[in-house]
Order: structure tokens, then sequence, then C-alpha cells
């Protein structure tokens, strides 16, 4: 099925001519002009998009999806990503498309396990993941550096300097994607070794201090945590709200067909490893932010050595994303299918287990829990590793852009001095501003009783 991403061939283009191109584009969507932002006429009401994107959740858990927004501007920038879909539609573009991340706040980046068990930094969600406007990215991106600055106390002039950096590595790496072979591009990789040559002391201590705790998340670590034994049988452990046995499970046709789908959808070779596992257990489980409230559980494994060979995969529904109003429908008609593909053109190395299925008209897609897995809290760093930090994010998204774009054009575009560094963190503020005055509303409407919560944090 082809994307509706097309970057010009080589063949038929130089990359000196489509590096023009992005500079003759600066004209339809001039790099300052990305400095604006003002609320359209018909600005959107903040509730009824919320409430419009409650529907299809488990009514039980959406108190708890409000509790947890409810707790920060930056955690309502996390759960509300209809919003800012809904405002960057009519904000400037050159028209080119990457396929996005859709969804590229700072707390989406982290450090996992590839499959030979070296660890990375990259994008670690991709629920909202769309072919877009590579611009919408980078606002989110940008915007959710304000948001965590302002949180932590760091001052405006602070906040800005982090901001302008991560557009600065962003620019400068598209510079050199724009340069580089397509396959060196599709290669590259961002480790701890690139990290500890290129960053302060400060920097290299939290990305080593995230990979230390993603060591730990292993699914043995996990397993006493998860599991407890029951008659002889390994059964996950209920924690209501968060983790609950299904009180009207599938039934076993309807389950092995799901599974079997699911099966359908890996290569081969992976099919024969999950074939020597078998099915201990399954429950919901409330995960994340902006997905508490859809369909997500945890599936149990067991070899034929028990809890010395578990797996635990996680069940995550995937709905329609939030960008496709606005940036075209998906190409693929199963949306966990699109998540998947999504994920495997942006990040470096993806889960072995990465799949899809449907059951009962919903869609998931499925991959391991805690493998290696692990995102800090952004919230909680001090200026110069907030900054370390966003330069991460910066050269990540560019290369996440260039795998699927046209980072001739990109690079071209942005040029070498920093406009456009340095209206993207003008929109960034104003628009960080918008978010404290839509949480503010949002805060209203709960105390007035028009939304109920439940924090479970």
């Amino acid at each position: 099925m082809a994307l509706s991403i097309r970057p010009p061939s080589g063949r038929s283009e130089t990359r000196r001519r489509r590096t023009v191109a992005g500079k003759e584009a600066r004209q339809q969507a001039p790099r300052s002009s990305h400095a604006a932002w003002a609320p359209a006429a018909d600005h959107r009401d903040v509730l009824e998009i919320l409430n419009e994107s409650a529907k299809g959740r488990v009514p039980a858990l959406v108190p708890i999806w409000f509790g947890r927004m409810s707790l920060s501007p930056f955690a309502f920038y996390r759960g509300s990503a209809d919003l800012m879909a809904h405002d960057l539609s009519g904000t400037p573009t050159t028209g080119a498309r990457v396929q996005l991340c859709g969804d590229a706040h700072m707390n989406n980046f982290g450090v996992f396990a590839t499959p030979e068990r070296d660890r990375v930094f990259d994008v670690n969600d991709f629920d909202e993941t769309l072919p877009g406007p590579w611009e919408w990215d980078v606002k989110r991106l940008a915007t959710s550096l304000v948001l965590a600055a302002r949180h932590n106390g760091v001052s405006p002039e602070n906040a800005r300097w982090v901001t302008r950096t991560a557009l600065r590595v962003y620019r400068g790496a598209m510079r050199a994607f724009g340069r580089a072979r397509y396959l060196d591009t599709w290669y590259a990789h961002i480790d701890r070794r690139i990290v500890a040559a290129h960053a302060g002391r400060a920097e290299t201590a939290v990305i080593e201090q995230a990979v230390r705790r993603a060591r730990r998340r292993t699914v043995l670590h996990a397993f006493p945590k998860l599991v407890r034994e029951v008659h002889g049988r390994y059964r996950i452990r209920d924690d209501p709200p968060l983790i609950v046995h299904y009180a009207n499970p599938a039934d076993e046709r309807q389950s092995r067909t799901f599974y079997d789908r699911y099966l359908d959808s890996l290569p081969p070779e992976r099919r024969v490893l999950l074939d020597r596992y078998h099915i201990a257990d399954v429950a919901q489980k409330v995960v994340g932010v902006g997905s508490v409230g859809t369909v997500c559980a945890v599936l149990l494994l067991l070899g034929d050595r028990d809890v010395e060979d578990p797996v635990f995969l996680q069940l995550k529904e995937a709905r329609a994303s939030v960008l496709e109003p606005f940036a075209g429908p998906s190409a693929y008609e199963n949306h966990a299918q699109r998540v998947v593909v999504g994920q495997h053109l942006i990040q470096e190395s993806s889960d072995i287990f990465l799949g899809w299925s449907r059951l009962q008209s919903r869609d998931f897609y499925i991959r391991q829990l805690r493998d290696m897995k692990f995102s800090t809290d952004v919230t909680t760093l001090r200026p110069r590793t907030l900054l370390g930090w966003a330069e991460l994010c910066g050269a990540t998204l560019a290369r996440a852009h260039a795998r699927t774009g046209d980072p001739a054009f990109l690079a071209g575009y942005l040029g070498n001095r920093p406009v456009f560094d340095l209206a993207v963190t003008a929109f960034a503020e104003a628009y960080a501003d918008q978010v404290e005055h839509d949480y503010a509303q949002f805060l209203r409407a709960i105390r007035r009783g028009q939304i109920r919560t439940h924090v479970d944090v």
C-alpha cells in the first residue's frame, strides 16, 4: 500500500536543485511567519473537543484521564493533542510532508533497547503518527520545552534558550542529513556514546541515569511486581482501577482469532519464537496520560520454565489519529497498522514483537511491556540537564523526519541563519500561554462540576 509521502527522486532532481526548491519555499511560507499565533475567529471550544475525545473511551476511566490532565499545564498539554492538532491546521506550512510522530512532546522521547540490546535514544510514542507537515511536530516539541521549563521554574530567558537550542540542533542535523547518503541517514542513531561525545557532564549524567534505569526495566524485574501465583497458576496482580481483570472477557474463539491475526502481522521468525510460549493471563492496564480510557491490556506469556522465561505483551487500542481531520485520512484501514508502519518508518529499531490485530471493531497494536524502556520525568530537570534533553530531542526529530521526508529540501528552507529557530521559539512561547489559558478553563470546569475527575497519582 502506497504512502502519501513521496520525496523527489534523486534521479529526476538533483540534491542541489531540491535545496534550492527549499529556499524558494520561503516565498510561500516565510520562515519568520512561523512566529505567529492567534486563535482563529472560530476558536475551538476546549470542553467540546475534550468531550469529543472522551467518546469511545472506557467510561469508568475517563475521570482518571481528566484527573491526570489536571495536575499541571504540561500534563494537560500531554493529554490534549486534539486541541493543538486543531490549532496547527491554521499555521503556515511549506507543503513538504514527512511521517509525523504526531505527538512529539519531549516526554515521548526516551531510552530503550534495540533487538541487539544496545540502548539508544529515540521517539517512543506513535499513537498519532500520520503523514503531514513537518512543522507540526517541530512546534509540538518546541511548545513542550517551554511548558516543561516553566513547570521547573526556569527563567523565561533560559526557557527561551533551551527551546532555541533544540531548534538549532534540529536545523543543523537536517543540514547534515541533506548532504548524507540515504543509507547513512537510515542507519543514523543516537546512542550514549554519541551523547557523551557531544554533551557536557550534566547532560551525560542524565542519559547515563536513564540508561541504568532502562537496563533494570526488564521482564524479569517486572515479573514479581506484576504477577502472583494463585492455586498453582500465575496471574497478573489486580490493582484497581489501574489493573483489573476483565469482567466480560472475549470468548475463546474471538481471543484465538485476535491472537492469530496478530501473529500474521509478524515476520515468520518472530511467529516461530512466540509459538514457544503459551498465554497464561490477560488484564486491563491503564497507561500514560492521553491514552487513559482507551482499551489497553497486558498479556502474560510463559515459556516452559514459567517464572524464568516470561514475556509481557502490551495491547493498546489505536484510534484514528487526531491529525486526520486536518492532514487527511490514513492509508490503512486498521489504525493499529498505521501506528506500526509509522513506528517502523520513524524509529531506528523497533520492538521485535511489534504487530497489530483487531477485536470487536477495535484496532490494537501489540508490543513488549518494559523491555528496557525508560523516559525521564522532564518536569524535574534542572536548566542544564533540560538543555541536554532538548538537544537530543531536536537531533532525534530531525533524523525521524529525514528518513521519510526530503532533507535537502528542508535544509534549504531552514538555511544557515537562526530565522526559523527564533520564529518557532516565539510561537512556542505564545502557544504555551494558550495552553495555560486552556488549562485554567479546564480547571474552572472541574470546579463547576462540568468535568468529573479522579486523581490517581
